[in-house]
């Protein structure tokens, strides 16, 4: 029997860390990201900081839609579409693994919106 795509587990890990950043939770948000990611950053405010830079739409997000999920090399790729301060909409997607501890984020990157125009 296929495995299910775990949505419902990998949009509760993604969601709760957009919280926790919109509370300015850096610690909380950091226990979402894989060991890898910690490995990284190190601790809980480089992490911070690096997402405040580079990912301004995920430290302070808005509305949220989750869309294609799929399983590539062995990871499970979520596609999010985020609303930044601004109301402008971003897609990113999340690269998650489950670890003994539960699904976490291993990486995100920001994709190219696609044109909305005719």
């Amino acid at each position: 029997m296929a495995q299910d795509a775990p949505a419902d587990a990998i949009a509760a890990v993604i969601s709760d860390q957009l919280a926790n950043f919109n509370e300015r939770d850096a610690n909380a948000a950091f226990e979402h990201a894989s060991p890898t990611i910690q490995g990284i950053f190190g601790n809980a405010a480089n992490f911070g900081m690096m997402v405040q830079r580079g990912y301004p739409m995920v430290w302070t997000n808005g509305s949220t839609r989750f869309l294609d999920l799929e399983m590539r090399r062995g990871a499970w790729f979520q596609t999010v579409q985020i609303e930044d301060a601004q109301g402008v909409f971003h897609l990113l997607e999340y690269k998650m693994i489950e670890t003994p501890d539960g699904w976490r984020i291993d990486g995100v990157r920001i994709l190219p919106n696609p044109d909305l125009g005719v």
